[in-house]
């Protein structure tokens, strides 16, 4: 199975000016727990998660000041939806991240998170519950 077999197509996508409060009530509002961060100045896009918000608050920063950029991962790791499901996963362990952005032609095409990936395990049989 590869990555756009089990990857989310529907992105959420802010900008770097966004503040981090209205970047979590975009990702609550979504039921996500990333947001592509697409700046036209960056080399590629950039993710902010919802442990960046965490790691803001916890600092005592104002989240309704605080820009995404300020707290955003530049750079994200990024999947080609060709890539096989378990190099996608080893990339996340290895980088200890649970999101993917996944690019084709240099757009960005998808996420691919932890959980899709164990939506992906549990629907092959590969994982089972114990009942």
């Amino acid at each position: 199975m590869h990555v756009r077999d089990a990857m989310s197509p529907t992105v959420l996508t802010i900008g770097p000016a966004h503040t981090v409060r209205r970047a979590a009530q975009l990702m609550a509002a979504r039921h996500v727990g990333a947001a592509v961060v697409l700046d036209p100045d960056a080399d590629g896009p950039g993710i902010l998660t919802e442990r960046d918000v965490l790691e803001c608050v916890a600092r005592g920063q104002n989240p309704d000041t605080e820009l995404c950029a300020d707290h955003l991962t530049p750079d994200a790791v990024s999947a080609m939806p060709d890539w096989d499901l378990g190099r996608a996963a080893t990339a996340m362990v290895n980088g200890r991240f649970r999101h993917l952005v996944v690019c084709e032609d240099g757009q960005v095409v998808g996420v691919l998170s932890v959980r899709d990936l164990v939506r992906v395990a549990l629907g092959s049989g590969q994982l089972t519950s114990a009942q």
